[in-house]
């Protein structure tokens, strides 16, 4: 992990709808800005379905939730239908992004893969909280407290 703050790297990905997103497209804004390995897996539900019940907290802090992992645009749809996902999901499907963040690496078993990782962006694209090893329940709940923490430091 980086020392924060630091400049967050950025990204043009496409989301479900194969509209692309640019960390530009934020300017301005609080990001929460988090890796996750696979739609539809055990961990990754609890994740994003935290981060679903934490948006309206978030968004009232001026907060978008963008959620970013391998999986094709279909997927996406499904996951966000499924589970009633209110925020963007975007692929990253030759993990060009996940790299540099430092959400791709080794993982169990020496595999490579995408690492569950979560960064609070500022408004002027300053990455100022990174979560490295996210524990995926109750993680929005923790966003919500360190977000609150960062705005008034």
């Amino acid at each position: 992990m980086k020392n924060v703050p630091y400049k967050a790297p950025n990204f043009n990905l496409p989301d479900d709808t194969g509209t692309m997103h640019s960390l530009a497209d934020y300017s301005g804004k609080w990001v929460v800005l988090y890796f996750y390995p696979k739609d539809e897996t055990a961990g990754c539900t609890v994740e994003a379905c935290s981060m679903r019940d934490a948006r309206d907290d978030l968004a009232a802090l001026g907060a978008e939730i963008v959620g970013v992992s391998k999986d094709d645009a279909s997927s996406h749809e499904k996951f966000k239908a499924h589970h009633s996902l209110n925020f963007t999901l975007l692929t990253d499907n030759d993990h060009a992004v996940m790299d540099s963040y430092g959400a791709w690496g080794k993982k169990q078993f020496g595999m490579e893969g995408t690492l569950r990782k979560t960064f609070i962006i500022d408004p002027n694209g300053q990455v100022v909280k990174e979560y490295g090893r996210v524990t995926p329940m109750g993680h929005g709940e923790k966003v919500i407290s360190d977000l609150k923490l960062l705005q008034k430091s």
